[in-house]
């Protein structure tokens, strides 16, 4: 696709930096821009100051007229949009925040015929490198990383990206084009894959970590979330490879899609015979394909890495080990590499560790699921589980349950939110508080005030819920918890 000389409208400025990453790759590609957020500018500072080096003068309160070194007009349109840009556009690139369901501006421009596109579309057509995908609902940035540490064995300098800040898509690409030998490990959220199905091409592999409940809010329904997901593997081919979790209920949805990939499969159970992959039998890791079963990980090792990294970390290694081996990393490496693994930042991370304490920040825990995974790792009598937060028109009555089974009443403290008030309904259909009264606060911080005076030996914070009520997002909760924890414990 040549930009140069284009119009190309971009909606979504957004904070995270994804939006300033495609609006410098545009700009290298000759592209005029328009750049329009529903957000005032104070609001998008952090991104509009990495963007000093534009001569910009403003045309009126919502309206920035820039030029580059080249004298290229870029304009920037605050707090609103014009349906002119909508109109006049030759390209409408979108963020990923941008609702595209019912959504008036961007109909405009589809009715007129104009791409609609995202940086996703714009990363693959443009990339040569070998393409890994990794999405789903839990385990996506934990299984990511991993694979890219296993292959950094065989690539040096391999790391993740894609659904991050620190490696937007657009600000990946010129690195990788200098090392087209380098496969490029992306994290793709269901966001970003809306749109997947615009691409010309397709991951090399593809991986579905899981499916559950998640963002209904925006897709709606699970079947409109699932087929998002599904775009990560609508046009594979029979050469490129599809790896499915055959423990998940909606692994035989996706079958039902028809992929034309190679597929394989990763389970904790024995796999049918005609599957290929990596599974658990009697408790040791093999694998298997047309050609060899072998084990790969031995009872004992595989049983103390659960012991030690949880029962969702042992899928997360499963579906990391298969996609690794598959992209030409050999066994021998990838078992000597599972001793180094690195954990992630804000998913079970502990950022407090006494003898008779531990403190667990686990913000990214977005979603019921997230947040049972972690109860079942840390959950017990003296466990503290702090929660709560905003609805994704999620249902919250199996998270209850495990409260229930893990979580004294004395010991959950709740944040209020829009979500937190349905977690309090699930918990008193099931008679969870007894005579106990619901511990609900208003923020943070007074919150672990009083948590710190009942002598915990575990705080989980595991919110299980989005966070955009009374922060900018998980990560800035989870920084405000670990620079509160630290300042208490």
């Amino acid at each position: 696709m040549n930009l140069k000389g284009k119009h190309v409208l971009v909606v979504g400025l957004g904070t995270l930096g994804g939006g300033v990453a495609t609006i410098r790759w545009l700009m290298t590609q000759g592209a005029i821009l328009t750049i329009t957020d529903l957000r005032i500018k104070k609001d998008l500072k952090p991104s509009f100051d990495t963007l000093r080096f534009l001569r910009c003068k403003t045309d009126s309160d919502d309206v920035m007229m820039c030029h580059d070194s080249h004298g290229r007009t870029i304009r920037f349109v605050f707090g609103r949009h014009r349906k002119k840009d909508f109109e006049n556009a030759d390209l409408v690139v979108v963020g990923p925040a941008v609702n595209l369901i019912n959504n008036t501006f961007i109909t405009i421009s589809r009715k007129k015929g104009i791409p609609v596109i995202n940086d996703l579309t714009l990363f693959l057509e443009n990339v040569k490198n070998p393409v890994i995908a990794v999405t789903g609902t839990r385990g996506k940035t934990t299984t990511t990383t991993w694979i890219a540490r296993f292959l950094s064995t065989k690539h040096k300098g391999v790391r993740a990206s894609g659904n991050s800040s620190n490696d937007a898509l657009l600000k990946l690409l010129p690195r990788l084009q200098k090392h087209e030998e380098m496969p490029a490990v992306l994290e793709l959220s269901s966001f970003q894959l809306e749109l997947g199905d615009r691409a010309l091409k397709a991951p090399d592999i593809a991986i579905i970590t899981n499916l559950y409940q998640d963002h209904l809010n925006r897709h709606k329904t699970m079947r409109n979330y699932a087929l998002a997901k599904a775009n990560v593997f609508k046009k594979q081919t029979l050469n490129q490879i599809l790896a499915l979790n055959k423990d998940n209920e909606w692994t035989g949805f996706f079958l039902k899609q028809k992929p034309k990939s190679n597929i394989f499969f990763f389970s904790q159970k024995s796999l049918p015979k005609n599957a290929k992959g990596i599974y658990v039998e009697k408790g040791s890791v093999k694998f298997k394909d047309e050609k060899v079963t072998k084990i790969i990980i031995p009872k004992t090792r595989f049983s103390a890495f659960k012991k030690s990294w949880g029962e969702h970390n042992a899928q997360n290694l499963l579906g990391s080990l298969l996609v690794s081996y598959l992209s030409g990393i050999p066994w021998n490496l990838l078992i000597k590499a599972i001793d180094s693994l690195p954990s992630i930042p804000y998913r079970e991370e502990i950022i407090v560790k006494k003898k008779n304490l531990i403190v667990i920040n686990d913000t990214t825990a977005t979603s019921p699921e997230g947040g049972i995974a972690a109860i079942r790792r840390f959950g017990g009598k003296n466990t503290v589980l702090i929660a709560g937060g905003t609805d994704k028109n999620l249902e919250y009555n199996l998270w209850a349950r495990e409260v229930k089974n893990y979580i004294e009443p004395p010991n959950l403290f709740l944040l209020d939110g829009s979500t937190t008030k349905k977690m309090i309904k699930a918990l008193e259909d099931i008679r969870y508080f007894k005579n106990h009264s619901v511990q609900l606060y208003e923020h943070l911080l007074p919150l672990l005030k009083t948590v710190k005076h009942s002598s915990p030996s575990c705080i989980l914070f595991s919110p299980a819920a989005a966070s955009f009520e009374k922060f900018k997002n998980e990560f800035d909760r989870g920084e405000k918890f670990s620079l509160y924890s630290k300042q208490l414990f």
